[in-house]
């Protein structure tokens, strides 16, 4: 179906499949065929999360925006990447599973770099360790997608007194999944990794796509700071 015809009911059954338990082989191949339609699919889906997550990244953070090096994990076809230079920072380098997707996050011209990486099977090169002023994952963390326990990987790859910005659907199907990340990133915080900006909730995240809900659903954002000084080892590692 070409993109002009697509409806919301296409995109709902699209988002469907999207959280299926598919191998990473399959989940990939996905979304390298999804990339062709994605940024009408979730236009028509309203998903508010790269702005949303943007907005409140450039409002906790105390920087030079222009001077800051900002990862941006699943970054599909660059929608964060997007709202990020609408608040001034300039340096992005954008990761993501699908070759389909960084083709599409190069062709915008937002990025300095992009990065082919499947998280939860691959880890990040290590030698982003300490690297970024900023890094966000928008949109991956929920059942069927990107694990929690890959937080660890974000905190690693970010300077001390840098943030993390994570987002995370709160309907019912992503319930034990909000909890199991939340549960993450509390104890990362208990082991005095980081510690939390802010966890805001927001009611209209996206349109419902499941037969049971209607409207919108909502979603939060999280944002944690990175300890000043980082452990030269840590138990969670």
């Amino acid at each position: 179906m070409s993109s002009e015809t697509r409806t919301l009911d296409n995109v709902k059954d699209v988002i469907l499949s999207a959280h299926m338990n598919l191998s990473p082989a399959e989940k990939v191949e996905f979304y390298n065929t999804w990339s062709e339609n994605y940024d009408k699919d979730v236009s028509l889906l309203d998903y508010r999360a790269p702005l949303l997550a943007a907005d409140l990244v450039s409002a906790h953070f105390p920087g030079e925006r222009g001077a800051a090096l900002v990862l941006d994990v699943a970054c599909g076809t660059g929608l964060v990447a997007a709202e990020m230079k609408k608040h001034g920072f300039g340096r992005l380098v954008g990761l993501d599973g699908s070759k389909g997707m960084l083709q599409l996050a190069t062709n915008t011209g937002l990025y300095e770099d992009v990065r082919q990486c499947m998280l939860g099977e691959d880890q990040l090169p290590v030698t982003w360790a300490g690297s970024f002023d900023v890094v966000l994952i928008v949109g991956a963390l929920s059942d069927g997608q990107v694990p929690a326990c890959i937080a660890k990987e974000l905190w690693k790859a970010t300077k001390p007194g840098g943030l993390v910005c994570m987002t995370t659907r709160s309907n019912r199907d992503n319930v034990l999944y909000k909890a199991c990340l939340e549960q993450q990133l509390k104890l990362m915080e208990d082991e005095g990794l980081w510690s939390r900006v802010t966890a805001t909730e927001v009611e209209e995240w996206e349109r419902a796509v499941s037969a049971d809900e209607v409207g919108y659903i909502g979603g939060c954002v999280y944002i944690y700071r990175v300890s000043d000084v980082k452990p030269l080892c840590s138990p969670m590692l």
